[in-house]
């Protein structure tokens, strides 16, 4: 087929995904690797107790510290803080960014399906519920859980609810946009239940439980980790394997149908990835916002392309990074005191929104540049 048969909107649609050409700007991963390695080793070195560069590298290889107390530190405290602030970071930007392409809105993100508001009702069932003979904690003490434990298992419950109901209305729900909108309408339904939960809570327990919707990637330990890092590199994974779905998906869903796309399975495909890194990312670190709304839209800016075989890499990268400055900004150098991570984030995403809507004038650019 020569350009002169082609309609205009496959023209137009082309240059977006047009597998012939060439993948340009490959200095800009190395740029972004290396300061994803200082963002790291700023996050090794910071906190209320100052280490030196050269004192972390011979830690991390092996060697003796001047003080063991740096040791501990390092080992115990800031190596898995880092590496799940790595983690989580990417996982959050690539569900935000799946969720955009999705539904071709600019401002969906992890939480737009209720998946992170099912796994707040989790956690809030655990440690809001004041009987002391509740069903909720009764029966996950008898399942051998208890403390840290017991509240990531009933977040991956309360996701995996919201998921299934998802998940079912995805098989009847042709229209994208009608899912967006009961995903959001499930969403107010969960937090109204948790709102309720606190209503009939102690004060101690309220506490507790919004401690955990400040967020936070220091209460994840490397016990933890055996179970989070497999999990998110699972769906990291699953996002990289579907990017040229994704490209088509570009080109509107008639077309992608035309060219032999399933989009009802990419549909649940997209959504199921969503639900395991958002969920998974939501029960060990809380509910943290702004990342998956604001990174994605960075990534295109910084690519000038909308091409998932380079904007999926890119925003993982991005997305790490982000999570380390913000953890950076967090611990509030130079003081014993830490600020709330989901404040940090808020002030790190809301001048991106907002600069790209000034910048664009309107965001649904963002899916055609």
């Amino acid at each position: 087929m020569n350009g002169k048969n082609q309609s205009p909107a496959i023209n137009h649609c082309l240059p977006i995904t047009d597998y012939r050409q060439p993948i340009t700007g490959t200095w800009l991963f190395p740029i972004l690797t290396l300061t994803l390695a200082g963002l790291f080793m700023l996050d090794l070195m910071t906190g209320s107790v100052p280490i030196a560069p050269d004192q972390v590298l011979h830690i991390l290889l092996g060697g003796d510290a001047q003080r063991a107390s740096w040791e501990k530190i390092v080992w115990l405290f800031r190596l898995p803080k880092a590496i799940t602030a790595i983690l989580a970071g990417a996982g959050l930007a690539l569900s935000g960014l799946l969720m955009q392409n999705l539904f071709r809105n600019p401002l969906a993100g992890p939480s737009v399906l209720g998946i992170s508001a099912g796994a707040s009702l989790g956690v809030a069932v655990i440690v809001l519920y004041n009987a002391s003979g509740s069903i909720g904690p009764r029966f996950v003490a008898d399942l051998g859980l208890t403390g840290k434990a017991a509240m990531v298992c009933s977040a991956g419950l309360g996701a995996g609810m919201v998921l299934a109901a998802i998940l079912a209305l995805a098989r009847r729900v042709k229209d994208v946009m009608t899912l967006l909108i009961v995903g959001i309408l499930c969403g107010f339904a969960v937090n109204a239940a948790v709102s309720v939960l606190i209503h009939f809570s102690v004060a101690e327990r309220i506490q507790a439980y919004v401690s955990w919707t400040f967020g936070s990637f220091a209460a994840v330990t490397w016990n933890d980790l055996k179970l989070f890092v497999p999990v998110v590199l699972i769906g990291l994974t699953g996002c990289l394997l579907i990017r040229k779905p994704l490209n088509g998906l570009l080109l509107g869903e008639a077309y992608a149908r035309s060219m032999g796309l399933r989009i009802n399975l990419l549909r649940l495909v997209v959504i199921g990835l969503t639900a395991l890194l958002a969920g998974t990312v939501t029960a060990f670190c809380g509910p943290v916002a702004f990342i998956g709304v604001a990174v994605p839209h960075l990534g295109r800016v910084v690519l000038g392309s909308a091409d998932h075989r380079r904007l999926l890499p890119a925003t993982a990268l991005l997305g790490a990074m982000t999570a380390l400055a913000a953890d950076l900004l967090a611990q509030f150098p130079g003081s014993q005191a830490v600020l709330p991570l989901n404040a940090v984030t808020a002030l790190l995403g809301a001048p991106v929104i907002v600069w790209l809507i000034l910048r664009r004038g309107n965001l649904q650019k963002t899916f055609s540049s």
